[in-house]
């Protein structure tokens, strides 16, 4: 029986002037090989693996995609040999997307050698700097209730007077969401005013959801981390006040400004 050659997974590319040990490497994605340094030239390297074909090959991830447990298990595989390196002192990590795969390691080489240019730029804008996210959702305890409906024993209220409340609490929730918008908005600015970059996400609205009014993710050098922390903090006093819930999460590899340059400050 032929044995199947095993696919060249690759989770990021590594711009360090020293070579990259592969002590206390997570074990990245599973039934993987573990994750190795692979120099491409210069100060370039590829973190990457060999991946059976018999789970990574097209027709089986075919199958394993339609798996949400399988799918959260890669990405949690591959976000933590990501961070393992972006954690590194004096090193610039570009991620790859999940379950970036070649048939080859020869292949990968030859394809992100092509990309030398592209990984440059980019690395020259993320350099020194980390990603954070921010989320804005509108408090629904800031909403004003509905008028009551007509119970059993309760004072009977003409239908010009229910309209007229309904019009009111209406009234009302609007100008709680545009106040949540505004502060929203406050907050997107002051922090992209920290930050080397930052893109937002479309609000999308679906039934029974509460979206958020911001999903933003901001490219901060690791040098304003505290600087920028603080201003969050304040922009979430204020949204609060607002009638909006501010979140921050971080920090995280520049996933968001890889191969585009987002919004540049």
């Amino acid at each position: 029986m032929t044995e199947v050659p095993a696919a060249t997974y690759v989770y990021c590319v590594v711009d360090s002037a020293r070579r990259l040990s592969g002590a206390r490497v997570p074990a990245g994605i599973p039934e993987a090989s573990r994750p190795r340094a692979l120099p491409l030239g210069g100060t370039l390297w590829m973190i990457a693996a060999d991946a059976p074909s018999g789970r990574y090959g097209e027709d089986a991830l075919r199958a394993n995609l339609r798996s949400l447990e399988w799918v959260s298990e890669v990405a949690v595989g591959h976000e933590a040999v990501v961070e393992h390196f972006a954690r590194i002192r004096g090193v610039t990590v570009v991620p790859m997307k999940l379950l970036t795969l070649f048939t080859s390691e020869e292949k990968a080489r030859a394809e992100l050698r092509s990309r030398r240019r592209e990984l440059a730029t980019t690395i020259r804008r993320i350099a020194g700097c980390e990603e954070w996210g921010v989320r804005v959702f509108a408090d629904p305890a800031g909403v004003p209730a509905a008028p009551p409906k007509r119970t059993a024993g309760s004072r009977s209220i003409s239908g010009t007077e229910f309209l007229a409340a309904r019009k009111a609490a209406r009234e009302a929730g609007h100008a709680v969401r545009a106040r949540a918008l505004d502060a929203a908005g406050a907050a997107y600015e002051t922090l992209a005013g920290l930050a080397r970059a930052g893109r937002q996400r479309p609000r999308t609205a679906e039934p029974g959801t509460n979206p958020p009014l911001l999903d933003a993710a901001f490219l901060v050098a690791a040098t304003s981390r505290r600087a920028f922390g603080a201003a969050a903090r304040r922009q979430a006093r204020s949204c609060a006040a607002a009638g909006a819930r501010m979140t921050l999460s971080g920090p995280w590899p520049a996933y968001n400004f890889i191969g585009d340059t987002g919004e540049r400050r």
